[in-house]
């Protein structure tokens, strides 16, 4: 009698141990960081839609306008060519060039916008405004996915690297850290300039 209860007391007493090890806890971390940056993912891609959208508004635009056009259509192509899926989240190189692509078209998109703020007949259209809201919100939602991958990243990295779950991170899954997103886009910092002496 008393080895039948002993039993089910060192099984439950081991399954607690192992649970307390990381087995249940890295798993669902990766996990949650995979799915936020499929967040991330679905909100640069709705970016990369509203660029098609950009260039019909911006059809009677100025030469000028015409080139950050350009740019931004080519900073689309680079940034939609680069695709970084859950397995890459660990590939610092891979993050960086993504970072760096999608940085480009932040810079674009924003120069274009403020250029387009010099054209009163474009502004005031219900296209335009509709279209800058549609960017702006975007924008939004990108900065906010963005936070959220990375305190799941944060989440994930501090799990593995922390005891108990550490035993089960390394031993058991192999736990490697995930690479938090990180856009640094040049000159940021400064106001885009307009040349309006061609007009």
């Amino acid at each position: 009698m008393f080895a039948r209860l002993i039993r089910p007391a060192l099984i439950a007493a081991a399954a607690m141990s192992l649970s307390a090890c990381g087995i249940n806890s890295v798993p669902a971390a990766e996990e949650n960081a995979k799915a936020k940056w499929a967040d991330v993912e679905t909100q640069f891609q709705r970016r990369a839609n509203l660029i098609p959208n950009l260039a019909e508004v911006a059809q009677g635009a100025a030469e000028n306008e015409r080139a950050i056009l350009t740019e931004v259509t080519e900073a689309r192509a680079r940034a939609t060519s680069i695709n970084v899926t859950g397995d890459d989240l660990g590939d610092p190189a891979k993050m960086e060039e993504l970072a760096a692509a999608q940085g480009a078209m932040s810079q674009g998109i924003g120069r274009l916008l403020a250029s387009f703020e010099a054209y009163p007949q474009i502004t005031s259209t219900q296209s335009f405004i509709t279209l800058q809201s549609q960017l702006e919100g975007t924008e939004n939602r990108i900065g906010v996915a963005l936070r959220d991958y990375n305190e799941a990243v944060r989440q994930y990295n501090t799990t593995i690297r922390t005891f108990p779950d550490t035993i089960g991170a390394n031993i058991i899954h192999g736990a490697e850290p995930l690479v938090p997103y990180s856009a640094v886009t040049e000159g940021a910092e400064v106001a885009p300039e307009l040349d309006l002496t061609s007009n």
